[in-house]
């Protein structure tokens, strides 16, 4: 089948990061797939290879095309339309649909709340007649799954074989490796995060810890103190970002697709919701935290991390890095991925969705 998939970045860069994934799934799958981005250069970061100004460029099996030039494309005869995250075709290429025989998806956020599983599926009737529906990524079997490509485990387990200093080096040009005690953190937070009880948190450990804070320099509240080392890292490119999870003990991570592969990685992980108004976020963390079934400690370190509150996140840490609570929390993590690893891929089960439309017409 043909896939045209329609991404606008609304903010930083999750929304090119999925889409950007799944594009590359479905080419993986043996589709032809077309990705209509409105901001190349935001995916040029996460794909290096990418050219932004250019007019339209393959890469990895997938065509990446500007948002402009959808106004003058031929949507793919029999093929699928993704809206990505409600981002509303350009008009005239929504016009040109009509006749064409399209299918069509809206590919709504991830969200691990009760409501979207009834919700996923459903078809949504259209003015131009072209049959849409939507499509919900999710937890449990009665959604869309995650994205997860073969082999993945293989290439974790893999990779953790190695030395973790090499590969951090590799990864990052660091001049220095961690000692082998050392306690790795990577941290990619929105900046309203709390840092302060974060920098307090870890300057009070009792072994070597290194914070990880890609994209340059670290925010101005963290710094060296008592075994802290805070080592500022380039940007990593997205191919190559479940590397730098795997390098680490634990992972402070922000948004949809970082917090996927995080939990694929299989170290503890705290996840920083994406802020919404009327802290509608708090809800669709409570409806995650309740899927993942962290022990208590973590539980509320992560509320507290969301909530923006520095002396809870201070005093809460130390007590999830403290045992038994931080081995039940790294085994949860692994049984919930492995859990999760068994339900279908976000991206065959798509495209077996598409498919059985089309049969059904």
């Amino acid at each position: 089948m043909s896939f045209d998939l329609f991404c606008r970045v609304v903010d930083n860069f999750g929304d090119a990061g999925v889409c950007w994934r799944l594009a590359r799934r479905l080419a993986a799958l043996g589709q032809s797939v077309r990705l209509w981005i409105d901001r190349p250069d935001v995916l040029a970061r996460l794909l290096p290879a990418l050219d932004a100004r250019a007019c339209g460029q393959d890469l990895e099996g997938v065509r990446i095309e500007p948002w402009s030039a959808a106004a003058h494309a031929v949507p793919p005869r029999g093929g699928v339309v993704i809206e990505a995250f409600a981002c509303a075709l350009p008009p005239a290429y929504e016009a040109a649909m009509a006749g064409r025989d399209c299918l069509w998806i809206n590919l709504e956020y991830l969200s691990a709340e009760p409501w979207v599983e009834s919700c996923h599926g459903l078809p949504s009737p259209q003015a131009n007649g072209v049959p849409k529906f939507f499509y919900f990524p999710g937890f449990t079997p009665a959604t869309g799954g995650l994205l997860h490509e073969p082999g993945l485990r293989a290439r974790r387990d893999a990779a953790q074989s190695l030395e973790r200093g090499r590969r951090l080096q590799d990864l990052t040009g660091l001049a220095s490796t961690p000692p082998a005690d050392a306690l790795c953190v990577l941290l990619f937070c929105y900046p309203d995060a709390p840092l302060a009880g974060l920098q307090a948190a870890l300057a009070s450990q009792d072994r070597p810890v290194w914070l990880l804070a890609p994209g340059g320099r670290p925010h101005a509240a963290l710094h060296d103190q008592g075994r802290l080392r805070v080592m500022p890292i380039p940007f990593v490119p997205q191919a190559r970002f479940d590397e730098l999870l795997w390098c680490c003990d634990l992972n402070f991570v922000r948004g949809e697709d970082s917090m996927v592969r995080a939990l694929w990685a299989g170290a503890p992980l705290v996840w920083q919701v994406y802020r919404q108004d009327a802290d509608a976020h708090l809800d669709k963390l409570e409806a995650w935290l309740d899927r993942a079934g962290w022990p208590a400690p973590a539980a509320e370190l992560t509320r507290a991390w969301n909530r923006r509150d520095d002396a809870a996140v201070a005093r809460l840490l130390p007590v999830a890095l403290r045992e038994p609570a931080w081995s039940a929390w790294g085994a949860r993590t692994r049984a919930w991925r492995d859990e999760r690893t068994a339900q279908a891929d976000l991206g065959q089960d798509l495209l077996d969705f598409c498919l059985r439309r089309r049969q059904t017409r």
